[in-house]
């Protein structure tokens, strides 16, 4: 994981709200995959298994900063479970999906662990070719 030096610079202008929102994100990918590569992107930071590949091969997830929420992303994410219907993506030639969390206190946040856990030990190369 990146030095928190680095993740306090990324977050200076974000409310605290959501702060406590990408911290505690990190903190859950921290648990379910202590040895991920943390990346700062163009809008926030990325998590995938280096040792299986990059951000898409081997990704975990994504945390979007924006001015009125924090989004989580999947770039698999047409393929992972989503039994609480919480992935977003209306582009269908793609299979990125998000999740929006507009505040720390309704985060569904049992949920979106679930998720991170189910990105984090999918391997695309399993797809049968149609």
């Amino acid at each position: 994981m990146l030095p928190i030096h680095q993740i306090d610079n990324l977050l200076k202008f974000c409310s605290q709200d959501h702060k406590d929102i990408v911290y505690e994100l990190r903190n859950l990918v921290a648990e379910i995959a202590p040895t991920a590569t943390e990346v700062v992107h163009s809008r926030g930071l990325t998590y995938f298994h280096a040792a299986r590949g990059g951000p898409v091969s081997a990704g975990i997830c994504q945390i979007g900063l924006y001015s009125d929420h924090i989004r989580l992303s999947f770039n698999l994410g047409v393929f992972l479970k989503d039994p609480n219907r919480l992935l977003e993506g209306k582009d269908t030639r793609l299979a990125k999906r998000y999740i929006r969390i507009d505040s720390y206190d309704q985060a569904p946040w049992d949920a979106l662990k679930g998720l991170m856990i189910e990105s984090s030990q999918f391997d695309p190369y399993s797809l049968k070719q149609a």
